[in-house]
């Protein structure tokens, strides 16, 4: 997580949208945090692959059998 000042974010803002893209971001004003920048949600198996590589096809399916 990244904290940033709102001037700062008007001064670099296509820094930060690089950054809001992996990690949240939270703007302050005079020291408060005033809202938070969040990465958009990913399907689950693309963000396993991003972690791990290529995953297998069995670990891509939906039907799973969980015990």
């Amino acid at each position: 997580m990244c904290e940033i000042t709102a001037t700062e974010l008007k001064r670099k803002f296509g820094k930060y949208m690089e950054i809001a893209q992996k990690e949240e971001i939270v703007v302050t004003h005079r020291g408060k945090p005033i809202f938070t920048i969040v990465p958009q949600k990913t399907d689950l198996v693309k963000r396993w692959e991003s972690y791990f590589g290529i995953l297998p096809l069995e670990a891509a399916t939906d039907d799973i059998d969980r015990e």
